[in-house]
């Protein structure tokens, strides 16, 4: 992606600048996210340029407020451009949660492409609540709203061993916010595997997450939430993928990343003492890396 492009698509999305106040329940969880259906509301063709139709996405109406109010901290329309999306690709988001990307990549990939998202398996008993939870709101979302976006699939995985479909099926796999769940678990290689199997020859996984010092020990990640770039560069190169690019476009420097109850101090989740929040909303979101990562094409 361009610096001229990223440039041409951001003051089109300056779409909100209020607070997130929502917040993820005690475990380590996406946070929750509204399952507002938008009575009437239709996404514009994906036509002219794929930027075009990116921002036409990202400025949908139908998007949540709840959700658009996060835009200056997650940065949807420079991250999908920077992770090479284009709109008649097969595109996996692992774990969507109730679906802040999935409201931008359905209605963006409606047209030409196939969106998929890849969800906990509801039939496997025992998993935490909010994994029930968010795959209901996510499923509710789509539900009689194709005029929006289109026939989206969601597809099951097994958490203890995924696999995300066909080999070489997909365009792009994409992730947000999720690979320090899969570490924690002792999952990560499992997960990066399974995204390399599904991709074709030349497909893309991008990467976002929240972003530990260098260094940082494993103890101190798997309490915190946050991960160290060289642990998610080593686990996706261990499963065959190549770093293509690295971006700063979802970096804070205000975040030390050392918060008494880890990431979930921070907004979203604000898991913090009354008298601490103008000091956590001050700092914001976390710090994230973002990392675009390659399969090989075949020889």
């Amino acid at each position: 992606m361009t610096r001229t492009l990223l440039a041409t698509l951001v003051p089109i999305l300056l779409l909100g600048a209020c607070t997130a106040t929502e917040a993820p329940p005690a475990t380590d969880t996406p946070a929750t996210e509204a399952a507002t259906e938008t009575a009437g509301a239709t996404a514009e063709p994906t036509t002219g340029t794929s930027a075009d139709a990116l921002a036409a996405a990202v400025s949908g109406d139908w998007r949540d407020p709840a959700n658009t109010a996060r835009d200056r901290y997650r940065h949807p329309a420079e991250t999908l451009a920077f992770f090479g999306i284009a709109p008649d690709q097969t595109v996996i988001e692992i774990t969507p949660g109730g679906g802040w990307y999935a409201e931008i990549l359905a209605p963006y990939l409606r047209e030409n492409g196939h969106y998929i998202a890849a969800v906990w398996d509801d039939a496997i008993e025992g998993q935490p609540d909010y994994r029930y939870r968010l795959n209901k709101e996510l499923r509710g979302k789509f539900a009689g709203n194709a005029a929006v976006y289109g026939t989206p699939e969601v597809r099951v995985f097994d958490p203890k061993a995924p696999v995300f479909g066909p080999a070489a099926s997909a365009d792009a796999v994409v992730t947000f916010r999720n690979a320090h769940n899969w570490v924690a678990a002792g999952d990560g290689a499992a997960y990066f595997k399974a995204f390399f199997d599904v991709l074709k020859p030349g497909g893309t996984l991008g990467v976002v997450d929240h972003r530990a010092k260098p260094g940082t020990d494993a103890e101190t990640m798997n309490e915190s939430g946050y991960l160290t770039e060289d642990l998610v560069i080593g686990l996706a190169t261990s499963a065959g993928f190549e770093l293509a690019e690295k971006s700063e476009v979802n970096a804070n420097p205000a975040d030390t990343a050392d918060h008494p109850n880890g990431v979930w101090t921070l907004p979203p989740s604000n898991r913090h003492d009354e008298a601490d929040d103008a000091r956590y909303q001050a700092i914001g979101e976390s710090d994230r890396m973002t990392l675009r990562f390659v399969k090989p094409a075949a020889p």
